[in-house]
């Protein structure tokens, strides 16, 4: 990486994993509120997610070097984005979701495969340049809208609900981590594994606290839900260590 020692995204820690979830938790509701309860559309509403994330991506580049408030800034817009758009393409265009879902993960595959082929890895602990960058928010873009869909697959067309769905993805990632630390499958591998199931994780959680009763939700505010998980968001930041992975 040049002469760098440390990378521009934070080091894989417990506290990353945590504050992961709740960004994807908060992009699920925070879309919902634009899309829904503001009545703006999933077009619109991905117009906006899509400015705000291309800007958030561009302070995240100019940056010399790992900051937290502007990565996990850049990683809540790439997660509502990735709601508005998976929204707008299943239900909006009709792909529908075990559609949109298929298409996604060849994008994601694809996205990985490029990076791979061009730089010779796809660990986060080599983001450090512009090229790199590129390829690892581009993923991540992906991976989100992804996440979206195959949550809403889950919930819906497999009908499991929004609580079959955290016990189908939290029961991937707990067999993603008894491979990390009993297994001698691939670090790398296991992280992207990891870093894509906690989307739809966080979509499921996200419906199950804003969506009506009647469809097997809380039917919460999702202005309330927004703010108090990005409140816990910035007090996990504050409380857990940050610091670039190396």
């Amino acid at each position: 990486m040049n002469e760098r020692t440390s990378s521009k995204v934070p080091a894989v820690t417990a506290g990353f994993w945590l504050v992961k979830i709740l960004a994807t938790t908060l992009g699920e509701t925070a879309g919902d509120a634009v899309t829904m309860s503001m009545g703006l559309g999933y077009l619109a509403g991905t117009l906006i997610f899509a400015a705000i994330f291309a800007a958030a991506v561009y302070a995240q580049s100019r940056a010399r070097d790992f900051h937290p408030i502007v990565y996990w800034t850049t990683i809540v817009a790439s997660t509502t984005v990735g709601t508005t758009l998976a929204d707008y393409a299943d239900r909006s265009l009709g792909i529908g979701y075990t559609g949109g879902a298929s298409v996604l993960a060849c994008l994601v595959l694809a996205s990985l495969f490029a990076w791979h082929r061009t730089l010779g890895t796809i660990a986060v602990d080599s983001v450090g340049d512009a090229k790199s960058e590129g390829f690892y928010w581009v993923t991540i873009m992906f991976s989100q809208t992804l996440g979206t869909a195959l949550g809403d697959w889950v919930a819906d067309t497999a009908g499991m609900g929004y609580l079959g769905g955290v016990v189908v993805f939290g029961g991937a990632l707990a067999v993603v981590a008894l491979l990390y630390f009993k297994s001698r499958v691939s670090h790398v591998a296991l992280f992207w594994a990891a870093f894509i199931l906690t989307r739809p994780l966080g979509a499921v959680v996200g419906d199950f606290l804003d969506k009506p009763v009647a469809h097997g939700g809380l039917d919460l505010s999702r202005y309330t839900a927004s703010l108090v998980i990005a409140a816990a968001i910035a007090g996990c930041i504050a409380l857990f260590p940050q610091r670039a992975a190396r």
